[in-house]
């Protein structure tokens, strides 16, 4: 059976953690709360584990109402985003140390100490202490002892922030087949869009303590339902464009009037806000069929293998995301093209309209 959260909200003085949230998430199942710092991830998953009470509202599990339990009497284990473990105690002994609480049998410990230390790759490390390992194995090391307990229900917050990109790749890559294998509900929260899509599963798109949207991840990603949902499940956020539909024809900004095609035809006169992903700006023309805009460049950021181009057209700030090394001077003209097929549309209300990904899915 499922974890069902029913019309929760957290207050804290005047202030608002948690506002009415409501959702289900069922066995088995990979769970990502995606949204910036202060969105309330964190504080949801603490009532997920019970270190607070909501306010209002119920959270069940398996039909039982778990809203006054206590941590200590759930079937619960948490990963934190700081490397913690008991820095007095082997690896061995902190994968350990749930199973030893649990009064679990000493063979099946070490089966299971042994089992999940194999999955983690830290099997070598057992009788090394904290202080005598990397920030990537410590991290290993606080997942094992959540894993070991095989709750019902795992949390992971941010597990991989504090870790350098490689080792990041290499554990959520690890994490995610892990996690296949299991029958818990896992809840993963992340500021970063890459690192939901990268993870898969199910989001949740949370906003000043609000769930926006909750859905399988490449749903809510090619079919955000508000621009707001499409901004934060963007990284760089998506450039937003005031446009004007009018006798099959669009306008956006500044720009020339051109045609309605494709998945923009079906659009009934008036006025909208088109999104546009980053990596869908060009520097160049690709087809005649391209809306061009004038834009002045704010700053360029260089990096790795890509520059963020910082433009701004008729007052609207916009990122292009190119590949590649590329310099400019502040204020330099530049010209910005887009392709329409590549056009979210949003009307004035906020609500998607079409979404480029799915031509035939309308939302009305």
């Amino acid at each position: 059976m499922a974890m069902v959260i029913q019309n929760v909200s957290k207050r804290v003085a005047n202030e608002c953690h948690i506002d009415d949230i409501s959702l289900q998430l069922e066995p088995g199942t990979f769970n990502v709360l995606l949204g910036r710092t202060l969105s309330g991830k964190t504080s949801l998953m603490r009532l997920l584990a019970g270190l607070d009470k909501p306010t209002q509202g119920r959270i069940l599990m398996n039909g039982r109402d778990l809203t006054g339990v206590p941590v200590r009497k759930r079937d619960v284990a948490m990963v934190y985003q700081q490397f913690i473990n008991y820095p007095s105690m082997s690896v061995y002994q902190n994968i350990a140390s749930p199973l030893r609480l649990a009064k679990v049998a000493a063979a099946e410990i070490d089966r299971k100490v042994r089992e999940v230390a194999e999955m983690l790759r830290i099997d070598n490390l057992l009788e090394r202490l904290p202080v005598e390992l990397s920030g990537g194995q410590q991290q290993r090391t606080a997942i094992a002892r959540a894993l070991v307990k095989d709750a019902e229900l795992l949390l992971l917050d941010e597990p991989l922030v504090n870790l350098d990109y490689k080792l990041r790749e290499e554990l959520r890559a690890e994490m995610r087949e892990i996690f296949k294998r299991r029958d818990s509900i896992v809840v993963y929260a992340t500021t970063e869009p890459p690192e939901a899509l990268a993870l898969g599963g199910n989001t949740a798109v949370l906003y000043e303590g609000r769930l926006e949207q909750f859905g399988p991840t490449v749903e809510v990603y090619q079919h955000p339902q508000t621009s707001r949902i499409a901004q934060a499940f963007s990284d760089p956020a998506m450039n937003i464009v005031a446009g004007t539909v009018d006798a099959g024809s669009l306008r956006l900004g500044e720009a020339r009037q051109v045609p309605l095609q494709q998945h923009l035809r079906g659009l009934a006169p008036g006025n909208y806000r088109f999104g546009m992903r980053a990596n869908h700006l060009q520097l160049q023309r690709n087809s005649a069929a391209d809306i061009e805009f004038q834009t002045s460049i704010g700053l360029a950021e260089i990096s790795g293998s890509e520059t963020f181009v910082h433009v701004v057209h008729n007052g609207d700030a916009w990122t292009v995301q190119q590949p590649g090394i590329h310099q400019y001077q502040l204020d330099q003209q530049l010209q910005v093209y887009v392709d329409p097929a590549r056009l979210y549309v949003f009307d004035l209300t906020d609500q998607l309209v079409v979404s480029p990904d799915n031509a035939s899915r309308q939302l009305t």
